[in-house]
């Protein structure tokens, strides 16, 4: 786990985006609009006859009807139909002319001819007519003339795309995402045109929404499980070590020296009794009373300050603490390094990685022998797909400390990932054997055990990656995450739904504030068709968000399942399912 809160993007905490993550179903199956996109696009390979260019063109024959240039389309000799069609065939030259404004009057004329009956071709000229429109950048008029067409022809995949651009000049965001839908499930999400379109909707639906919500929300303390989880992934940080006997002054402590109930007088050695207490809400004040009152330990309080807000996801309240401390060249640097490791982390959330790497090289510059500092700049390494240099921090690490069983496995892990992408078997097999060799050495590593769960799953042994997950569970059954993995895994061993979805909520039960088993719930909700469900549980995600950008992702998927009950309520459209 990073320093911040949550990873860059919405991740497990181990390595895959969660949405890769609830894809890992052994079967043929179609999310739907959201989260997946990128993973459709990835198995999609260009085909010849697959559409995957701009639908610009008039439907029908570009050639003009017998007869002169200037000639009427009208034929006496000929039908109402024969007369629309040559009206139409005339206004495709000139679309192909560039002559768009005669084009929409030839379209005008075959709609005006065509007799009602006669739908599919009416709503062909329609379209027609919204593709000069759109050549003018008309976009109401698209909307309208598209919307005709799909009147007529409800599942016009042309006339509905159409629609769906002009909405997005419109910017009516909603309904262009309803519109899209529709068109990534008709064409059963191989065209990659309209899969753009909707992923680039969804992430600016879900940037809108919490840019708003997520100032207003209400701060959430995490589970008490996350929060140790956050502080067990750091060994040279002052603030999260237990209570020492130094740390009171003479009259805190009782006759026979032992530590007794810490006063008033000191907010951050309240604080820190009260973290050892478990009573987490209570920390931000006791630290604010001691940098109010300038006491001895203000460069402490204003660290764990700041790493609450973290948690929190108040990132702007947690800046101004960690930049105090960082600038306090007096403090301890073990202090400055943390702060600087955090900022780090906290830049990373918001997607601004030079900064990021900028504090930890600091942080590595002012603590040289801090394990930390390269055992968290390792894994930013990861993000930024620089497994080697993420290689070297993790060896950084564990030199400074050779029995850092995560800094280990995470370096395993970063190798593994490296083999499995570049398709080298014999790499990959080293990394497997690496895994075996920790797991061996650090038996009581419980994320030793996850990674390599995850590399077996990969590999489809699945029967052992089960059985690490056991001992995962075994060291740690209070970990949500794990039984979330865990029945991942069995959707993808056994398609066994029921067992999947007991773990998950075997999950929830255990952490009610796992917010990664509500999205996943949430994402196998939608496989299955329950959409209704789905929003449920990424709506419970989103109120547990921690940053602004894991909130907009959540966001996305919820705007996703939702758009899928629109458009099954209006066209009867709906993706294969579970």
């Amino acid at each position: 786990m990073m320093a911040a809160s949550k990873p860059v993007e919405p991740h497990s905490g181990s390595g895959f985006p969660r949405w890769q993550l609830a894809l890992l179903v052994g079967t043929p199956i179609v999310l739907g609009v959201g989260a997946v996109y990128l993973w459709k696009r990835n198995k999609t390979k260009n085909t010849p006859g697959k559409s995957n260019g701009e639908r610009t063109t008039p439907e029908g024959s570009a050639n003009p009807v017998q007869g002169q240039e200037g000639a009427r389309c009208e034929q006496e000799d000929m039908s109402p139909l024969d007369r629309a069609q040559g009206a139409k065939n005339k206004g495709n030259k000139y679309f192909k002319a560039g002559k768009y404004e005669q084009a929409i009057h030839c379209y005008t004329e075959a709609i005006g001819l065509c007799p009602r009956e006669n739908q599919t071709d009416l709503s062909t000229f329609y379209q027609n007519r919204a593709a000069a429109y759109e050549q003018q950048m008309k976009w109401t008029e698209v909307v309208q003339d598209c919307t005709q067409a799909v009147v007529i022809n409800p599942r016009y995949i042309k006339a509905l795309f159409r629609r769906a651009k002009a909405l997005e000049r419109l910017d009516n965001k909603k309904e262009c995402l309803e519109d899209v839908t529709a068109v990534c499930i008709l064409e059963a999400f191989q065209n990659q045109q309209s899969m753009l379109l909707a992923d680039k909707v969804l992430k600016l639906l879900g940037k809108e929404k919490a840019k708003d919500q997520y100032k207003n929300r209400d701060p959430l303390m995490p589970s008490p499980q996350f929060i140790k989880s956050y502080f067990s992934s750091f060994t040279d940080d002052i603030i999260s070590q237990p209570l020492q006997k130094g740390e009171k002054k003479d009259e805190d402590k009782d006759n026979e020296g032992e530590a007794a109930e810490v006063t008033e007088s000191s907010g951050y050695l309240k604080a820190k009794q009260y973290m050892e207490e478990e009573n987490y809400d209570k920390i931000i004040s006791e630290c604010t009373k001691e940098v109010e009152s300038e006491g001895r330990y203000t460069a402490e309080a204003l660290l764990l300050r700041a790493t609450f807000y973290l948690l929190i996801g108040n990132a702007t309240g947690a800046q101004p603490d960690l930049d105090r401390v960082i600038n306090m060249e007096d403090a301890n640097v073990k202090l400055r390094a943390n702060a600087l490791i955090k900022r780090g982390s906290m830049y990373m959330q918001q997607q601004q990685p030079m900064m990021s790497t900028q504090d930890f090289n600091m942080a590595a510059e002012i603590d040289t022998r801090n394990a930390d500092v390269y055992h968290h700049r390792g894994q930013l390494k990861i993000l930024l797909d620089q497994v080697e240099e993420a290689v070297g921090d993790f060896d950084e690490c564990i030199l400074l400390r050779p029995d850092s069983a995560l800094a280990q496995a995470q370096k395993c892990f970063a190798l593994y990932r490296q083999a499995y992408t570049g398709n080298s078997q014999s790499q990959v097999q080293t990394a497997m054997d690496g895994f075996e060799d920790i797991t061996r050495r650090f038996p009581k590593c419980a994320e030793g055990y996850a990674l390599y769960a995850q590399a077996l799953t990969d590999q489809q042994q699945f029967g052992k990656a089960d059985e690490m997950y056991n001992k995962c569970i075994d060291l740690e059954p209070d970990n949500a995450t794990t039984y979330v993995h865990k029945g991942l895994l069995q959707l993808q061993w056994k398609q066994d739904l029921d067992l999947g979805l007991d773990l998950i909520s075997k999950a929830i039960e255990i952490d009610n504030k796992c917010d990664f088993a509500y999205e996943t719930m949430g994402t196998i909700e939608v496989q299955r068709g329950n959409l209704e469900k789905a929003i449920d549980m990424f709506n419970k995600a989103i109120n547990l968000a921690k940053s602004e950008m894991e909130m907009a992702h959540l966001y996305s998927l919820c705007d996703a399942a939702y758009a899928q009950t629109e458009v099954a309520r209006k066209y009867g459209l709906k993706p294969p399912t579970l």
